[in-house]
């Protein structure tokens, strides 16, 4: 057996622990995103949330699109991993189609709304919007890096 021991933890440092999120870039025929209105924090993001330890990546974003939106959607393809290095969030975000539902607020949501690329750019946060815009260029599966407010670009 084979065991991988970070630096930090031959150091005798706690090895950081990372977080899985998913969430829907769900892009409707005529081009809109779908989108949510946070109820914890008022800011605009896609539907998406912690991956559940036993369950695969596709089935939680499907359950989040789910409970954030009332909308059922199906799941084309991974199209960005985003990092967010000052919380330890790794987010794995899937382009879907909507396949049913109607759009119906959630404890989480206060809004649910499809928006044109252009409203996402307006209204999202930078690290927000990517993910979205990202998901519609088809040179995907991105991989950037954030700290939470801004894109940390590669050298």
């Amino acid at each position: 057996m084979l065991l991988y021991m970070s630096n930090s933890a031959r150091k005798g440092q706690s090895t950081p622990l990372h977080s899985v999120s998913v969430a829907g870039a769900v892009v409707r025929e005529d081009g809109r995103l779908l989108a949510i209105r946070r109820a914890d924090n008022g800011t605009w993001e896609l539907p998406g949330g912690v991956l559940e330890l036993t369950e695969p990546p596709e089935e939680g974003v499907v359950r989040e699109v789910w409970e954030e939106t009332g909308i059922r959607v199906e799941v084309d393809e991974l199209t960005g991993v985003y990092k967010n290095t000052t919380r330890g969030i790794v987010a794995l975000v899937f382009r879907c189609k909507p396949a049913g539902g109607a759009e119906r607020t959630s404890d989480e949501s206060t809004a649910v709304e499809w928006l044109t690329p252009a409203e996402v750019e307006e209204r999202m946060a930078e690290v927000f919007a990517i993910r979205l815009l990202d998901a519609l260029d088809g040179a995907g599966p991105h991989v950037r890096s954030h700290d939470g407010r801004r894109l940390i670009t590669q050298p």
